[in-house]
């Protein structure tokens, strides 16, 4: 007990420094007036095409089904998946009553209200039975929480036996090439205001992602980059009978 404590402590704060701190002090939540801000930041054109390339990327596995995004925020991601795949069952959690109340203004506006539920949450105590989702998703959240291998436990016992969860995010260690290219796509003004915003989050490194999976109980777990998106993918697999 007390090495996996060791271990956990270890891997929730992987950032020297004052980001260790910075891991402690912040609030899982966004609240008023954060909300606010974060959403309109959000409607930049660098955002917003993080999410229509996470919400391609996921259609690619399930395009329909129950998901759950973890950490919805404003809601823009479960926008682009119900364009992009209207048969989805879509469900939208944040431990943030305001980021609720601002996605549920969003997606009211898009007036797409009756085909999307937005609830409010936290990512290691689910509100939701086991073997309820196709698929669990996050955006720019898992540097939120504050116990993420707990979080990663509760997405695995509420996904369908060969399920997958896939976890966007920012790490600390974005490859050059990585880089180099949304700079190209982007330009640099607009990637350095990203960055910029990444310096007040506690963001991991690719290797303290893959090391949350492995202490979960998906044991393992897969990253590729999504546009400057590291993407953490776990599947839950298929549980064997044996009689």
């Amino acid at each position: 007990m007390v090495a996996l404590k060791s271990s956990l402590n270890k891997y929730l704060l992987p950032l020297p420094g004052w980001r260790r701190w910075l891991k402690r002090l912040q609030a899982e939540s966004i609240p008023w007036p954060g909300c606010f801000l974060y959403n309109a930041v959000s409607t930049t054109s660098i955002f917003q095409k993080h999410y229509e390339l996470a919400a391609e990327d996921i259609t690619k596995y399930c395009s329909n089904g129950k998901l759950l995004d973890i950490g919805t925020g404003p809601g823009w991601l479960l926008l682009k998946l119900q364009k992009l795949a209207p048969a989805l069952n879509l469900t939208g959690m944040d431990i943030s009553a305001d980021m609720v109340k601002k996605a549920r203004e969003n997606i009211a506006r898009a007036k797409v209200s009756a085909s999307i539920l937005l609830e409010q949450g936290s990512a290691d105590l689910l509100p939701y039975a086991d073997n309820s989702f196709d698929m669990v998703v996050s955006t720019q959240s898992l540097h939120h929480w504050k116990n993420p291998v707990r979080g990663f436990n509760e997405i695995f016992r509420i996904l369908k036996d060969g399920g997958r969860a896939r976890i966007y995010d920012i790490v600390t260690d974005v490859p050059s090439a990585v880089f180099q290219n949304s700079a190209r796509e982007y330009g640099w003004l607009k990637l350095l205001m990203l960055w910029i915003h990444a310096c007040e989050e506690p963001f991991y490194s690719r290797q303290a992602t893959l090391e949350l999976a492995g202490l979960s109980l998906f044991q393992k777990g897969t990253l590729e980059f999504i546009g400057v998106l590291c993407c953490l993918d776990m599947e839950k697999k298929l549980q064997k009978n044996f009689h």
